[in-house]
């Protein structure tokens, strides 16, 4: 297969933020559809909104993909980011899916550079500049409060705002005036695209053949008075350069597709035209279903702050003294910015995140950043979310459809035809299940290399506080916890007696008075048998494999069965009635805590 033939597939995420979980579902498709075809799967950094744009969210964007397991034939390496770029790092050389353009813009694309668009800005401006000299582009000087004024007047018209394109402005016509007048550079300005009025039919492969009618798109801006293109702009150049015969997207971005299609025919007329490079084509488009939450709504990051908020009202409605203020002042967040928060003015996810530490709430995951912390484990989330809009269309032997698959066999039967059109739910039980049964099926030694990995990521506390233990003990912890895991956070709740300190052990006061208070069937009490037991742990030179033998001829010697020893023993060294096995809590714990912990327990009978 020619370059020339070859799918290639891009993911071009804005650097802003965490990946968001629907971002990730585009990336997991265009990567399938790519290796379904023996085609190259692209990252793409759309850095040019710079007040936003941030080399932090461009790493972990690359390290959420890697975690995915979703792997990119071309793209920066994971951890290089545009500013390691410019400073002589290195990344994955543009393959042969990438056109280059004349030697005059080929340093561009070296390096790795050429996959943050806020590093080629000399090959958007040279094509801007082939658009206004053939007339198909222009400055427009036009303030923000001229355009606000501009759209109050056709809102209270009852009119739809459309830009009025300038008298002194004709398709096709080169305006040297007005060019002269931007390259001086004394006034603000953007340029905007001179739409030919046509109409766009865009063929689908999830929608089908949609029309868009001339008139509804006016002349919009492709670069933006800061010098960097818009994404309307910089997507196109770069898809057709970069090879891109595919662009799998989110419905939401359908409306946009009329503009790319209109910059892509008035291009390839520049080059029918001689005027600039070859002819551009139009990528084959998918627009995929949107993800909403089960209420209906779309899913998104606000969802966060609308938790917080409702959290925080209603503390405030149980508790008269609570105020914004002083919610801000225990959280330690502005006072203003609360407020604003607290009254719907922003949504900011500082607020939120401090809010919910506050009151001890969990804010709803969105981001894959938030399901890692959670620790769902890579494998169920890409599981998941491929059956987000799209399915196999294979049954089980038991008639079910098939929904458990690895990223293996999305690659092998992953098919546009499969793609609904209807807006997909996000299902948080079912994928809580999906990755609890996951987690279940692992091997002991697998699920301890992934929790250890994720204690060292989120909880190195913890951690580090479980290094001091054999690897047999937490071989055996792990086959005792995994099985109530349904992520990997459950853990902390069940290891919690290992990470206090003996003095500050709490006690269920209920469970002492069930398991060592009363009497049981042998009509001794338990807390006889935890004194009689310590005697036999204090005798011992160290607790180790030998202890579960220790506890049974203690039993024997007393007349009574194993549980009644320990049951008491467990609630001393616990602080309750559930813990794993005795013998690995009291290997894990050792002597010293162990006796201190009976001594503590002791007391409070």
């Amino acid at each position: 297969m020619s370059a020339s033939d070859q799918v290639v597939t891009r993911f071009a995420p804005s650097p802003t933020g965490h990946l968001h979980i629907g971002g990730a579902r585009t990336a997991l498709f265009c990567w399938a559809y790519a290796r379904k075809r023996g085609g190259r799967f692209m990252i793409r950094i759309e850095d040019t909104d710079q007040a936003r744009s941030s080399d932090e969210s461009a790493r972990g964007i690359l390290d959420d993909l890697a975690w995915l397991g979703i792997e990119w034939d071309d793209g920066p390496s994971h951890a290089v980011t545009a500013s390691d770029v410019a400073a002589g790092g290195g990344g994955r050389v543009i393959g042969a899916s990438c056109r280059d353009v004349g030697s005059a813009w080929g340093p561009e694309l070296a390096g790795g550079a050429g996959y943050f668009q806020a590093r080629r800005l000399k090959i958007y401006n040279a094509y801007i500049e082939h658009l206004v000299r053939a007339g198909r582009a222009y400055p427009a000087f036009e303030t923000a409060a001229e355009l606000d004024a501009l759209r109050k007047a056709a809102t209270a018209a009852k009119q739809t705002f459309k830009y009025p394109r300038p008298a002194d402005v004709v398709p096709g016509v080169f305006n040297e005036t007005r060019w002269e007048r931007a390259l001086a550079g004394a006034e603000p300005h953007v340029i905007r695209f001179v739409v030919d009025g046509e109409d766009v039919v865009v063929r689908d492969e999830v929608l089908g053949e949609v029309k868009f009618a001339a008139g509804e798109v006016d002349d919009f801006v492709i670069r933006k008075a800061d010098g960097f293109p818009t994404y309307h702009f910089a997507v196109v150049i770069d898809d057709e350069l970069m090879g891109v015969t595919h662009v799998l997207r989110a419905q939401e971005h359908l409306n946009n597709t009329p503009r790319h299609v209109a910059l892509q025919r008035a291009l390839t007329r520049l080059a029918q035209d001689g005027r600039a490079g070859t002819p551009f084509r139009t990528p084959v488009y998918a627009h995929m279903p949107l993800i909403f939450n089960p209420d209906g709504a779309k899913m998104s990051k606000r969802d966060k702050a609308k938790s917080a908020r409702k959290a925080a009202k209603e503390a405030i409605a149980k508790d008269p003294s609570l105020t914004p203020a002083t919610l801000a002042g225990r959280a330690g967040l502005d006072a203003g910015l609360v407020a604003g928060f607290l009254a719907s003015e922003n949504d900011s996810l500082e607020v939120a995140a401090g809010l919910a530490r506050l009151l001890g709430v969990s804010l709803p995951e969105i981001d894959v950043w938030d399901f890692r912390k959670s620790g769902y484990l890579p494998e169920a989330i890409t599981n998941f979310i491929a059956l987000l809009g799209w399915s196999p269309g294979m049954k089980e032997s038991d008639g079910r459809d098939v929904e458990k698959f690895d990223t293996a066999f999305l690659a092998q039967h992953f098919d546009l035809s499969r793609i609904g059109r209807t807006n997909a739910r996000f299902d948080r039980v079912k994928l809580l299940s999906f990755n609890a049964d996951l987690l279940q099926s692992l091997s002991d030694e697998r699920f301890l290399a992934a929790w250890s990995a994720w204690l060292a990521a989120f909880e190195p506390a913890v951690h580090a506080r479980l290094a001091s233990v054999g690897r047999a003990e937490l071989l055996l912890l792990a086959a005792a916890i995994k099985q109530r895991c349904k992520v990997l956070r459950d853990s902390l709740g069940h290891i919690a007696m290992f990470l206090c300190a003996d003095a500050d052990l709490a006690y269920d006061r209920k469970a002492i008075e069930k398991f060592l208070l009363k009497a049981g069937e042998d009509g001794q009490r338990g807390v006889d048998h935890l004194r009689a037991v310590r005697e036999v742990i204090a005798g011992l030179g160290a607790i180790d494999s030998g202890i579960g033998g220790e506890l049974e001829r203690a039993a024997a010697g007393r007349g009574v069965a194993m549980g009644a020893i320990a049951q008491p023993l467990r609630v001393a060294v616990s602080g309750g009635g559930v813990s794993p096995p005795i013998d690995l809590t009291l290997r894990i714990l050792g002597k010293a805590s162990t006796l201190a912990r009976i001594d503590r327990c002791l007391g409070q009978c």
